[in-house]
């Protein structure tokens, strides 16, 4: 009862306070088209039925949560997994490009950080060309990334994962060079005083040191793969997350547009759980959590 009081039911509130917010906005945004529809027709709407109207359109400003949750179940479990409706299949894209992009930029974060820490060079020179990297909207990056590549042959899940690891690396590479130089003087100086080497300290004392802003850090790159991942489909029709968002925009389909959302914002949730689940299995192992 002392967890559901302190944890489930402020949620729950949160919850049901934004599923409210969003009916009422749903109302005040469809109101127009819907009254306009009844002037058409010579007919008055009751309060009531005004807010059914709004509430039920085919393409409205803002769908109800209730239609949201009607258009996920049919592209989910209505339909086949294989089917070009289906949010599992276009899910199931972005996944795919998600995961590599993230697998190369934490690689990729990690080997810099490692670098920046160790060699006062790649800190004066490589640290703020890092930083600058991300002032480039990655929308303005993402088309001329694809299409390059797609000039030289190389077309599918490699340019989306590349676009993915360009925003990915990024947290990944501060967040452990501050995990990297998180041990104090007097443990660098132990080290010292035992004779370690650079990579007997790096294995033994910092990279331990430096696990809670490893999944820290992944937690947010893993976010920003698969923000690059649905970026990245945009301009491309194979499919995916993006290409859905994009289509529907296309053709005013509203609903479409805020289940690719719901689902994106599902699978973010998602990843970012698994990674706090491996997050606390290791860090138990390494006795540094209950």
């Amino acid at each position: 009862m002392t967890w559901l009081r302190q944890s489930a039911l402020p949620v729950a509130t949160v919850v049901l306070a934004i599923f409210l917010l969003w009916y009422v906005f749903a109302i005040i945004l469809n109101t127009a088209w819907a009254q306009d529809k009844a002037k058409r027709a010579d007919v008055d709407l009751s309060f009531t039925e005004l807010v059914a109207d709004t509430w039920s359109q085919t393409k409205p400003r803002l769908p109800a949560p209730h239609q949201v949750v009607v258009e996920l179940w049919e592209t989910t479990v209505e339909k086949k997994i294989t089917s070009k409706r289906s949010l599992i299949y276009h899910g199931w894209i972005t996944l795919s490009a998600t995961l590599l992009g993230f697998a190369m930029g934490a690689v990729l974060g990690i080997g810099l950080a490692i670098g920046i820490v160790h060699n006062r060079a790649m800190n004066n020179s490589v640290m703020p060309w890092l930083i600058a990297s991300q002032t480039i909207p990655i929308l303005a990056i993402a088309p001329m990334v694809i299409v390059v590549l797609n000039s030289v042959g190389i077309s599918g899940l490699l340019p989306k994962a590349l676009i993915s690891t360009y925003l990915s690396f990024f947290p990944v590479a501060v967040g452990m060079v501050k995990g990297l130089r998180s041990p104090s003087a007097m443990e660098l100086d132990q080290m010292r005083t035992w004779s370690a080497s650079r990579a007997q300290t790096l294995w033994m004392l910092r990279w331990p040191s430096s696990m809670p802003y490893l999944f820290t850090s992944l937690k947010v790159g893993i976010a920003a793969a698969l923000v690059g991942a649905i970026v990245a489909e945009l301009p491309t029709p194979v499919g995916g997350l993006g290409m859905r968002l994009l289509t529907g925009s296309y053709y005013g389909q509203t609903i479409q547009i805020w289940s690719a959302l719901v689902a994106a914002a599902a699978l973010a949730a998602c990843l970012i759980a698994i990674v706090g689940l491996v997050q606390s299995v290791t860090l138990k192992r390494m006795g540094m959590a209950r």
